[in-house]
């Protein structure tokens, strides 16, 4: 697939990278002990969070999880056989009681839902909490809702069960509300998963269709993973997306012989043409774009254009919320990351994922500019 030609001029060159040049295949056996924060959330602390001062459920928020990490280590939700964990049971009492009347009369297991839109650190208060949990790492498991997907499909769903059932905490990012199919599979899991004593943690997107309705996301998760419900206790965390806070408009595209000079300045640097990238994800499950980036320090995209359809669109949506996860600073001449997606997408029922798209690729723009600088 094409990409453009080597610069004529500049500093010391090295040849690039290419995106569509990899074909990454992950090995069953190393997709659990791959499920931990990803780099950009490995330092991630609650006290590395900051609150917004005029968003009092943000703060809240970090009492919660702290206290419900803090219970995890005194008996609640630390792997097969717990049961009823005190610390967890004293974690319930603070809430005022709903989730302890929700428990039945076994106690045990319970677990937490970030409810929010994108941007205010969802994803920070989730990774926090896996760090904060007193149990070992290999005890404890972090991944996107496609990571976990994938772990099922490759391991089977009994074995997943059964090597998922050893672990204090499972923390689920970006649930995915909008395939049936793999909810209910999740969902299964999660049952399963209850019943041996793990303690959940997730995030979600909303529904198609409910998106823009602030508060129902909630609702929706919690009709989504069907009997579960009473297990979760949903923590709404108010904002404004924290990466605009502030910050300068994103930056205009780079000219295309700028990209191509970075990319061969850059070691480690990955340079494609943009609509030969899009047609090579499709040859790739979304489940290993992680692996398709892993190791590289930018990547150099020209002919930036709005994405074609749908299908493309969400595609990307997982590549950008992959090289954003690993923070690998991008560099691209078209068209600005805020024209990807028409107005048909914005306001149609996966409106929220086309945002955080956006949202992400704009940083890693940023943080593009300094790339090949003279």
């Amino acid at each position: 697939m094409p990409t453009p030609a080597s610069p004529t001029s500049g500093p010391p060159s090295t040849a690039p990278l290419s995106l569509c040049a990899r074909h990454p295949r992950v090995p069953a056996e190393r997709l659990v002990a791959a499920m931990v924060p990803p780099p950009r959330f490995d330092s991630v602390r609650f006290a590395t969070y900051v609150p917004d001062p005029g968003r009092p459920s943000q703060r809240e928020a970090v009492e919660v999880l702290s206290a419900f990490a803090a219970g995890l280590g005194t008996g609640g939700g630390t792997g097969a056989g717990s049961g009823s964990g005190g610390g967890l049971r004293r974690w319930l009492r603070r809430d005022g009681g709903g989730a302890r009347r929700a428990a039945g009369t076994g106690g045990g297991p319970r677990g937490v839902y970030l409810d929010g839109g994108y941007g205010v650190g969802k994803t920070h208060l989730l990774a926090s909490l896996w760090h904060a949990a007193p149990a070992p790492a290999e005890r404890k498991a972090f991944g996107t809702f496609v990571e976990l997907t994938h772990l099922v499909g490759a391991l089977g769903f009994q074995q997943a069960v059964t090597t998922l059932s050893g672990h204090a905490l499972l923390c689920i990012d970006e649930f995915e509300l909008d395939d049936p199919g793999d909810t209910v599979l999740v969902s299964s899991l999660l049952g399963r998963l209850v019943e041996a004593g793990v303690a959940l943690a997730a995030t979600s997107n909303t529904l198609p269709g409910r998106l823009g309705e602030g508060r129902f996301a909630s609702a929706d998760f919690l009709r989504e993973i069907q009997g579960l419900s009473a297990h979760f206790r949903s923590l709404r965390i108010d904002g404004e997306d924290y990466r605009h806070r502030g910050l300068p408009e994103a930056p205009a595209p780079a000219d295309t012989a700028r990209v191509v000079r970075a990319a061969h300045a850059v070691p480690g640097a990955a340079l494609d043409d943009f609509p030969a990238l899009l047609a090579h994800l499709a040859t790739v499950h979304p489940s290993r774009y992680g692996a398709l980036v892993d190791g590289l320090s930018a990547v150099c995209l020209t002919d930036v254009r709005p994405v074609p359809d749908q299908a493309t669109a969400l595609r990307l949506v997982v590549l950008a919320d992959r090289l954003y996860d690993r923070e690998v600073p991008v560099l691209a001449s078209g068209v600005p990351f805020d024209a990807l997606f028409g107005e048909e997408m914005l306001t149609g029922g996966y409106r929220k994922k086309y945002f955080r798209a956006v949202s992400r690729l704009t940083a890693l723009a940023r943080d593009g500019e300094r790339l090949g600088a003279d």
